[in-house]
């Protein structure tokens, strides 16, 4: 266990971009920024400074040397969802014709792929599906164990976990008693960590309106409590580039940093989790509800439609926001009918801000996925440790039209291009891997043509659904790198291979 560091300063009456010494200790995590004066930085702190002191921090946290990714695969079991989400491109009721539920053989067949290539957990989320009982998640977590006892689980976000409340009416007086017993049944089957999907943006105001039916901040934030209680760590995200003001953004990692703080409190003598990173990133509109709203400055559509929106005004979002969440949608008359899209000047500068803020977490992700590979890379020096996944498939925001896909050799390369050393890491951010020889992935390539960017795969179900009909759509055939066939002939062992040895992270 580390030994338990000071609490840092707080001192409001300080102006963050005027007073140098006083960002040195955000650095150095002796003084710990305020909202007002994240909302300030957010808005005003000059890009390339902003970047130069996230670095700072990320360096002062993580080292000035090595950088991390993991191979994982994103395993989305159901499309069904009872949500509306409007930002949501995925989701389908049961009667559409592209519905699905993963089937068990799929599921594992999907996990023997990721093995074959070296891969270590996975991420495994879906709809909330309400036709699937409790004892479906159960004996799914069991085989894959049974299966893949190295493989780590990493699954069931918070709202899903909202729904297993509603859908299965556990025993308990409140939310949390219900949601514990829930929780403690699925790690006991086989549950290693929670994600942090269904994060969005917590201000209510806003939440109301892009995530119908989804849960509340508050749900959200005790499930992922309940999580740290049991032992488990988690992640916490947010989107943005949406309908949000700014002050929602700081918001959003203000309560993410309390309740840490929280589970810190209640939990570190105890073995309890916490949240382990926070990604963040831009929304992604093509194909979803919420992404026909006008960008702000478009005006009103159709004929006789009124003028272009007047930019000396502020946006309605930040005129709505409140750094305390309290903003209501009655104070613009336009707030949710614009949209303010983030580009990549915009998420390198709210990656940064979290870095800065978030000073009790220990891992800040880039969002290649969404952004690109080259900008994730930049993202390495606004604040970002970590380049999450060498990811084989996703089917949530590739539905909103992002394509992005990269191997293992591509996102070394990316990592030892932006001057670091890649190392590969578990869920716990330790590393199994450093890439500093010549029979690294990305030293190993001859020739970088054959390693072109490649859409994102979506592969469709294999096999019939156990608990709802699956149904088969238009997939891209799967796609792996020339290390498949090194390791294939050990697939069928692989489920029970001795994980490399684990090498402690700098915390």
């Amino acid at each position: 266990m580390t030994a338990a560091r000071p609490a840092p300063s707080v001192n409001p009456a300080i102006n963050p971009l005027a007073d140098a010494s006083f960002m040195d200790a955000v650095v150095a995590g002796a003084a710990r920024l305020t909202p007002e004066q994240g909302l300030r930085i957010l808005r005003d702190m000059p890009l390339a400074d902003l970047g130069m002191w996230a670095d700072l921090r990320c360096r002062e946290v993580h080292g000035d040397h090595i950088r991390t990714y993991v191979i994982d695969r994103n395993i989305n079991y159901t499309n069904i969802c009872t949500a509306k989400c409007t930002f949501c491109a995925f989701r389908r009721d049961a009667e559409d014709h592209d519905s699905y539920t993963l089937s068990y053989e799929s599921i594992l067949h999907k996990i023997e792929e990721l093995v074959a290539i070296g891969g270590t957990q996975i991420l495994m989320q879906g709809g909330m599906n309400p036709e699937l009982p409790l004892s479906w998640y159960l004996e799914l977590l069991r085989e894959i164990k049974r299966r893949f006892p190295n493989v780590h689980v990493h699954a069931f976000s918070p709202p899903e976990f909202v729904e297993f409340v509603n859908f299965f009416d556990p025993p308990g007086d409140t939310y949390e008693a219900k949601v514990r017993g829930i929780m403690r049944q699925l790690k006991d089957a086989g549950l290693d960590s929670v994600p942090g999907g269904g994060g969005e943006i917590f201000a209510p105001a806003v939440r109301s309106k892009i995530g119908l039916g989804k849960c509340t901040a508050e749900a959200w934030l005790t499930t992922m409590y309940v999580a740290h209680e049991l032992g488990m760590n988690t992640s916490s995200t947010m989107m943005f580039g949406h309908i949000e003001g700014h002050a929602d953004r700081v918001h959003h990692m203000e309560l993410t940093r309390q309740w840490q703080d929280r589970a810190i409190a209640d939990f570190a003598t105890q073995d309890g989790g916490r949240y382990k990173a926070f990604i963040s990133w831009p929304f992604q509109r093509e194909n979803t509800p919420l992404g026909r709203a006008k960008e702000w400055g478009q005006g009103g559509a159709g004929a006789g439609a009124a003028a272009a929106d007047d930019l000396s005004q502020p946006f309605p979002g930040d005129v709505v926001a409140k750094l305390d969440g309290s903003g209501t949608k009655e104070a613009h008359p336009e707030f949710g009918r614009r949209v303010r899209m983030a580009g990549a000047t915009e998420y390198l500068r709210t990656q940064a801000l979290s870095r800065l803020y978030l000073d009790n977490i220990h891992s800040i992700g880039a969002s290649w996925v969404t952004m690109g590979p080259h900008v994730g890379q930049v993202g390495l020096r606004f604040g970002a440790n970590d380049m999450g996944s060498v990811m084989m498939e996703e089917n949530v925001v590739s539905s909103a039209g992002t394509v992005h896909c990269l191997n293992e050799p591509v996102i070394c390369r990316l990592i030892r291009d932006a001057g670091f050393l890649p190392a590969q890491r578990n869920n716990a951010y330790n590393l199994l891997k450093v890439h500093d020889g010549p029979t690294s992935p990305d030293l190993m390539v001859k020739d970088w043509s054959e390693l072109r960017a490649k859409p994102m795969h979506q592969e469709a179900p294999r096999g019939a659904g156990s608990a709802s009909a699956s149904k088969t759509a238009n997939a891209v055939p799967l796609t792996v790198t020339a290390r498949t066939a090194a390791v294939g002939a050990h697939t069928a062992a692989n489920s029970s291979i001795t994980p490399p040895p684990v090498m402690p992270a700098k915390i």
